[in-house]
C-alpha cells in the first residue's frame, strides 16, 4: 500500500519532530514563567478525561495534514511541547533526571503520538510535491483518508492509555519547587 519512499518520509519527520521538540527543551524559562505556565497547564487539564485527551491531541494532529501548513503547524507543536516539558523540568527538579525524548520514545501514549504527528506532517509534505509536480490528487487523498484513520486510532488509543497511567500512577507526578 505505501511505498518505500513513504517510510523514508515518515522516518524523517519522526527526526524533525523529535529535533524541534528537543530545541523546545533548551528554552530557558524563568522560575515565575515556568509557574504560570502550570498554572494554565492544569487548569486546562483538571478533571480531563480520555476523550478530552483524544480530543487535545487530534486538534494538534489534524491540521498538520494542511498542505504546507502542516509542516510549520506540526514543527511549532514540537516545539512547544518541548517548551511545556522544560517548564516542568524548572519546577520539578526530578524531570531534570529524565532525558527529554524519553517522554516520547518509552511512554506507550509519547510513541503514538510522535507516530500521529509525524503521519501528519509527511502527509502534508507529500500533499505539496503533489500539487507542485501538477498531478492528480485522487490517489493522494485516499491515502490522507486512511492516514486521518490512522492518526486518530493512535491518539483516541494513546489519549484511553495517557488517562489510564495518570490513574494508576496519580497526577500528582508536579512537585514544583518552594518560591523563596
Amino acid at each position: 500500500m505505501f511505498s518505500k519512499q513513504r517510510i523514508l518520509v515518515f522516518v524523517i519527520f519522526i527526526g524533525i519532530f523529535s529535533l524541534s521538540y528537543l530545541i523546545g527543551t533548551q528554552s530557558k524559562l524563568s522560575n515565575d514563567e515556568s509557574q504560570t505556565f502550570l498554572k494554565e497547564f492544569q487548569k486546562v487539564v483538571k478533571g480531563i478525561d480520555a476523550i478530552g485527551i483524544f480530543e487535545h491531541n487530534a486538534s494538534v494532529a489534524l491540521p498538520m495534514f494542511i498542505p504546507g501548513l502542516g509542516l510549520a503547524w506540526g514543527t511549532f507543536a514540537a516545539w512547544s511541547t518541548g517548551v511545556a516539558f522544560e517548564a516542568l523540568v524548572t519546577t520539578t527538579p526530578t524531570l531534570a533526571k529524565v532525558p527529554p525524548l524519553a517522554l516520547l520514545y518509552l511512554s506507550p501514549f509519547g510513541i503514538m503520538e510522535l507516530m500521529a504527528y509525524s503521519i501528519g506532517m509527511s502527509r502534508s509534505l507529500l500533499l505539496v510535491l503533489v500539487i507542485i509536480r501538477k498531478k492528480s490528487l485522487k490517489t493522494e487523498l485516499r491515502h490522507t483518508a486512511i492516514e486521518i484513520g490512522i492518526v486518530v486510532a493512535l491518539l483516541l488509543a494513546g489519549g484511553f492509555i495517557e488517562y489510564y497511567m495518570i490513574q494508576h500512577f496519580g497526577s500528582n507526578v508536579i512537585h514544583t519547587k518552594s518560591s523563596l
